[in-house]
């Protein structure tokens, strides 16, 4: 696990999972700056030197909600990486199309999910499991692979009451911690 933003700060939620040659990233947002400490600067991305050097083994971003501090490094990773697939919701998908094609970006293979759809992602298996957030289309990822799971949070709320009507599903949560997580990320 490397984070490459996002721990102990608001914004440059970006995290990469390692197993054996393949590498998955969890989001890549952005956060803006201060006047005070950054002046004359719009935006501040995660630092992508880690995923530069392993570019050759990073099979997919996964997006746990279209919020800026989630998606707004995706651009910049693809202006500096190249092309790599995206999976997220069809909210977070319309926003990074939106985005690349504003700086005429070419697009990746997207992959538009929905709760429980299960996804191979090189040599993982990651599961997108609703959760209630101030944004559509958010989820938690239950990540196998080999050795075990990872179970990533993204950002959640418990919300009895959605207003899209799908809350978080925390049946799906309680089944899968009671089969056993490696770690977790929240």
């Amino acid at each position: 696990v490397a984070f490459l933003g996002g721990v102990g700060e608001i914004g440059k939620n970006m995290t990469a999972l390692q197993f054996g040659n393949d590498i998955i990233i969890v989001d890549c947002g952005s956060t803006f700056p201060s006047v005070d400490d950054t002046p004359g600067i719009d935006l501040i991305v995660p630092d992508f030197a880690f995923i530069k050097a392993n570019i050759e083994k990073v099979k997919g971003i996964l997006i746990t909600h279209g919020h800026e501090d989630h998606i707004g490094g995706i651009p910049h990773l693809l202006t500096e990486c190249g092309n790599i697939p995206i999976y997220g919701s069809s909210l977070a998908i319309a926003l990074i199309k939106h985005k690349l094609t504003e700086r005429k970006i070419n697009m990746p293979k997207m992959h538009v999910v929905k709760n429980g759809d299960v996804k191979k992602v090189g040599s993982f298996s990651v599961e997108f499991v609703s959760v209630s957030h101030s944004i559509l289309g958010a989820f938690a990822l239950a990540i196998t692979y080999p050795d075990g799971v990872v179970f990533h949070t993204g950002d959640y709320k418990i919300d009895y009451t959605p207003v899209d009507g799908d809350g978080i599903d925390l049946n799906r949560i309680a089944a899968i911690g009671n089969k056993g997580v490696t770690l977790m990320l929240g």
